[in-house]
C-alpha cells in the first residue's frame, strides 16, 4: 500500500485525545488516524444519504400494501 505523507490542522484537544487513545492502543498516532478516517469512509460508503434514508429504503416492501389501503379507503 502507498503512503502519502500531508500536513493536517487538528483542534489541540482532539489531538491530545488522539494521542492518548494510540498510546492506550500501542500504536503509532498516524495509524490510529489512518483508521479513524478509514472507519468515517466505510461508514459513510452508500451514504449520500441521511441514516433516515436507509431506514425508510428497508420499508419499501410496505408501498404495495399501502397502495392497496388507501384505494380501500378511496372506494369506502
Amino acid at each position: 500500500m502507498k503512503h502519502v505523507k500531508t500536513t493536517l490542522e487538528i483542534p489541540d484537544a482532539i489531538f491530545r485525545r488522539a494521542k492518548a487513545r494510540a498510546a492506550e492502543q500501542g500504536i503509532p498516532l498516524r495509524q490510529l488516524v489512518s483508521e479513524a478516517v478509514g472507519e468515517k469512509l466505510s461508514a459513510s460508503r452508500g451514504a449520500g444519504e441521511k441514516p433516515w434514508v436507509k431506514l425508510a429504503g428497508g420499508l419499501s416492501h410496505l408501498r404495495k400494501e399501502s397502495t392497496r389501503i388507501r384505494q380501500t379507503v378511496e372506494e369506502e
